[in-house]
């Protein structure tokens, strides 16, 4: 066959068969083929064989995860007519009417419908008002709602009561991705099930199963990839296998995989991780220069890091037999190389890589914040952990004490000595290690401890009329009640009338005041009086003492209309005040009844 300009044309394709995408060819038909779903299969197969069916069943999980798939597998195995009860199997037979009707979609009794096109109150009252009537060809009516949340509020609440009370002959079946925003008033009324993800080896078996059938060779590690990229999605890994097989012609190598899913500079991730943890940042920035060279985003860079820290930590967490099954050989090697590092090191590295992605998502310059970022991450290692900086410290302020108040020189180990390594750790002689501070750090702890720590609630407050707070000492001694204090954290109720700002300045001034960081919680306990409660307390409690003395009734006697109006410390002689009107007298107490 040729055209006009007489070059040889293919025949049509409108003669050959449609082509089904994988996600739809191997789609479950039966309870047995879902994987990963183990305790929803045995619980609704418990329920089928028993017969303790509910009104209604809720499936939620991510996209792609069988929720449908289980809701037609559902709707088979209550209408089918041609499996053998004797059994006790409740799977579909697939060749009754039932079961070929349902699958291809033509079956009266079994409603399929999108609740994100058909979201009003209309929609419901069409579903509420079919209730009513039997079912016309199978044993029950099912109404399959996919994506319920999409429905409005007052089309669920027109479905409460028909959901609640259904007719026996009836059952729905709600399939949603985002179960937080399905009212409780629908759940409560509701059999759930949560659907969760796939793992990445079973994944990599299905997919691995699938191209066997299809007759595909497919490499291992490409297998991995697209399971790992699948994020526990079958329907999404059973796409990108199609899209991996048309792009290497029947084959799934690995190179493909890689360029496919951008990850053709994944070995250069690898390599940049490699060099940033330990701490050789030549090579790491010129890695990153080529990286961006070559159109990289940045973002991903860090994001691509942070993700190898965090497998990086599980690995070293999760030592016991098949924890890197699913990782691929290069991944492996970089786990070997980074062994050394430990856990405090990579939760440093991943908080600061935290930090850093938010800085680049905002940066007018999103390279050189990338780049800032990950130099903090390779000299941040230099920086040994708090407690091994408190604790040398400590040792040496004992030695200087034991040596007469002689600073301990560190001792060489011969040859030029020892060379600190990335992580604070530098060996000596072969067998003895110590760490490196910088003399800033050490001196800001000595600092830190040279300060006094207030033992008392008293003490706190004492330290802003110090360094002349006043208006906080006030709010303090009027407001503040104290629940409980321990070092460094303070538990406090407010009364009303305090600044709203007052907690807020309260743990920054106790910081720099003492150098340790405070914690302050505030809760609704009733906690201690205030420190101008106790005062008045105290005051008070001096007044009644001086009221009692003989000499004060007497004087009181004498005057009838005097007032106690204040105690003052004693003077070169002992005194008391007392205020007759407009007239005051002094009148001297025994010294064993003075107050302070």
């Amino acid at each position: 066959m040729t055209n006009l300009f007489g070059e040889k044309e293919s025949p049509p394709l409108s003669g050959a068969m449609p082509y089904r995408v994988l996600a739809r060819k191997y789609r479950p038909a039966t309870f047995a083929e879902l994987i990963g779903q183990e305790a929803m299969v045995r619980t609704l197969t418990n329920a089928l064989q028993s017969g303790r069916l509910p009104q209604a069943w809720m499936l939620t999980g991510v996209r792609g995860i069988g929720k449908t798939t289980t809701a037609r597998i559902i709707a088979k195995a209550l209408n089918c007519t041609g499996r053998d009860a004797t059994t006790g199997s409740i799977e579909p037979c697939h060749a009754c009417d039932s079961c070929r009707a349902i699958t291809e979609d033509r079956f009266v009794d079994v409603q399929e419908l999108d609740a994100a096109s058909r979201t009003g109150v209309d929609d419901i009252r069409e579903i509420v008002d079919g209730v009513r009537y039997g079912p016309v060809a199978g044993k029950y009516k099912i109404y399959i709602l996919d994506e319920v949340h999409m429905l409005s509020k007052n089309a669920f609440n027109a479905l409460l009561k028909t959901l609640e009370e259904p007719p026996p002959h009836t059952k729905f079946i709600f399939a949603t991705t985002e179960i937080r925003k399905v009212p409780v008033t629908v759940l409560s009324r509701c059999q759930r099930f949560d659907l969760r993800r796939i793992e990445s080896v079973e994944l990599a078996a299905h997919f691995t199963r699938i191209a066997g059938l299809e007759d595909v060779s497919a490499d291992p590690d490409a297998i991995k990839l697209i399971a790992h990229a699948a994020d526990g999605s079958v329907r999404d890994g059973l796409s990108l296998l199609d899209q991996a097989i048309a792009l290497g012609n029947g084959r799934v190598a690995l190179a493909d995989v890689k360029n496919m899913l951008g990850l053709a500079d994944r070995g250069a991730s690898l390599d940049l991780c490699r060099h940033v943890l330990l701490g050789a940042m030549e090579a790491a920035l010129a890695g990153y220069d080529q990286m961006i060279k070559v159109g990289t985003d940045p973002l991903q860079i860090l994001q691509d890091m942070a993700e190898l820290i965090h497998r990086l930590t599980r690995a070293q967490i999760l030592t016991g037999g098949g924890a890197l099954d699913d990782v691929p050989e290069g991944e492996k090697q970089l786990f070997t190389d980074l062994a050394a590092i430990k856990i405090p090191a990579l939760t440093r590295a991943w908080q600061i890589l935290l930090k850093g992605i938010g800085e680049t998502q905002a940066a007018s310059q999103p390279a050189m914040a990338a780049e800032m970022a990950l130099i903090r991450v390779a000299y941040a290692a230099e920086l040994p952990p708090p407690s091994d900086l408190i604790k040398q410290l400590r040792e040496q302020r004992e030695a200087s004490r034991s040596e007469g108040g002689a600073e301990t020189a560190p001792s060489g180990g011969g040859g030029g000595g020892a060379k600190a390594s990335r992580f604070g750790v530098s060996s000596s002689g072969g067998n003895a290690a110590r760490m490196i501070q910088p003399q800033a750090v050490v001196e800001a702890q000595a600092v830190a401890l040279a300060k006094p720590m207030p033992q008392t609630f008293r003490e706190v407050a004492q330290l802003f009329a110090t360094n002349r707070e006043g208006g906080l000492y006030a709010e303090i001694c009027l407001y503040v009640h104290l629940v409980r204090m321990v070092a460094g954290q303070l538990t406090i109720r407010v009364e009303r009338g305090a600044s709203a700002s007052l907690v807020g300045r309260l743990g920054p001034c106790l910081n720099e005041w003492t150098g340790q960081r405070w914690m302050i919680a505030v809760v609704d306990d009733e906690g201690l009086p205030t420190l101008a409660q106790e005062d008045e307390a105290i005051a008070q409690g001096r007044r009644d003492r001086a009221a009692a003395h003989p000499l004060m009734k007497a004087v009181l006697c004498a005057f009838p209309e005097a007032k106690l109006m204040t105690l003052e410390p004693k003077p070169a002689a002992p005194e008391i005040a007392v205020m007759a009107e407009a007239d005051a007298f002094i009148v001297p107490l025994p010294d064993e009844e003075e107050e302070e």
